[in-house]
């Protein structure tokens, strides 16, 4: 989990585990000493020895500023502040104990344990490692310190728990993971059942009104032929809206799909027809390749001429300055049916690549944001695959794998 995520649910969440943390830590740790002091009181390491009860009066400043740090809504650092300053303060205590004599170091403390357990709690890989190898280092510097190697028993059981507490920090991001994704598609179908609602009552009010608007057009066209240059600039963008209005019509009632046999090598000619004229005039050549014979595909072949014409578009309007596009068409293992549509575009941005397919989201001055969509959800229809790979200024690629009848 990101910690640099400022979600309001996330910090409650980082608060609690911090709280629970801090009297888990305190608990242990001061009654742990209690009986540590009361076993030990004429013993090397008693509390007449190190730091003795300073080291209390610290833990008591470290909680004043761990208090102060949550109220200045930054609970993330609190387990950081702990740790550091506990492997800090006993690595100093320690030294001051054992350095020059001659007993067996046998020092520790039950709460590394807790350190070690309680990681996984605040689902934060980069925390975990800090803890496990922070100790392990401890040990490893005061053993060659002190010259003695018994501290290798303690590094074998910490690495056991460590190994214990990844088991459950790895669980807990699968479990976090899965409900992210749950939660992601909700949110997606919210969103799209709304949209739904609002394209099929928009787009049945435009449509009316756009064919009529268009049929006069033509009929003025007819008429005048030779007054208005006009009127095919006319026509070309009442075609532009009802392409829109038909995006938008399939978002709110998805058209029920009729499997037939169809020939790929058609579906893209009759695509390459409509967007040729488009192409001339940027100065786009288009290169197809067909891998043949080509088996026949079980499909609705005229969903699958709206998505050939949405990512040829898409490729035609990455290169308004003339470029290349590469069509190929392959069998691939006797099952799929492979298409890609290679451009050599300006590329699609980082920050813009993840929200592709997301309703509206578009990069165009002039794009509604709906074609990529419609386009995604109608091959997942078809069972097949999409998959989209950009290098800036370098272009894109769409793949598209779509299941061979037999």
């Amino acid at each position: 989990m990101k910690e640099s995520i400022k979600n309001p649910q996330l910090i409650m969440e980082e608060r609690k585990a911090v709280k629970l943390f801090l009297w888990s830590f305190y608990i242990v740790y001061f009654s742990f000493d209690i009986l540590t002091y009361i076993l030990k009181m004429d013993k090397i390491g008693g509390p007449e020895d190190g730091l003795g009860f300073w080291i209390h009066a610290l833990l008591i400043v470290i909680l004043s500023i761990a208090i102060w740090t949550m109220k200045k809504g930054n609970p993330y650092l609190v387990k950081y502040i702990y740790i550091y300053s506990y492997l800090l303060i006993d690595f100093i205590n320690t030294l001051i104990i054992y350095l020059g004599n001659t007993k067996q170091y046998t020092s520790g403390h039950i709460v590394e344990v807790l350190f070690i357990l309680f990681s996984p709690i605040f689902v934060s890989k980069r925390y975990f490692w800090t803890v496990n190898l922070g100790m392990a280092g401890k040990y490893i510097v005061l053993g060659l310190i002190l010259h003695d190697f018994q501290v290798m028993i303690t590094i074998i059981v910490y690495t056991i728990l460590s190994g214990i507490a990844y088991v459950v920090l790895i669980r807990f991001y699968s479990y976090i993971n899965s409900l992210s994704s749950v939660h992601d598609e909700l949110r997606k179908k919210e969103k799209l059942a709304v949209i739904g609602q609002m394209a099929a009552a928009i787009g049945h009010e435009i449509r009316n009104p756009l064919s009529s608007l268009k049929g006069f057009t033509q009929l003025q066209q007819e008429r005048y032929p030779n007054t208005n240059d006009f009127y095919p600039i006319m026509i070309q963008e009442i075609d532009r809206i009802n392409s829109i209005v038909n995006d938008l019509m399939y978002i709110g009632k998805p058209r029920a799909i009729k499997f037939e046999k169809a020939s790929i090598e058609e579906i893209i000619a009759y695509t390459l027809s409509i967007t040729q004229q488009q192409a001339e005039r940027q100065g786009i050549t288009v290169e197809t390749i067909m891998a043949g014979p080509l088996p026949p595909i079980d499909c609705d072949s005229k969903q699958l001429k709206q998505v050939f014409l949405n990512l040829i578009k898409n490729a035609i309007e990455a290169m308004p300055d003339g470029g290349c596009i590469k069509i190929n068409v392959k069998v691939v293992g006797k099952q799929k049916m492979y298409i890609s549509i290679q451009d050599e575009g300006c590329g699609i941005k980082d920050e813009n690549f993840f929200n592709l397919g997301e309703p509206f989201f578009t990069t165009k001055e002039d794009g509604t944001g709906l074609g990529l969509m419609v386009t995604n959800q109608i091959i997942k229809e078809h069972l097949g695959e999409f998959n989209l790979h950009s290098e800036i200024e370098k272009g894109t690629r769409v793949e598209v794998s779509l299941p061979i009848s037999h």
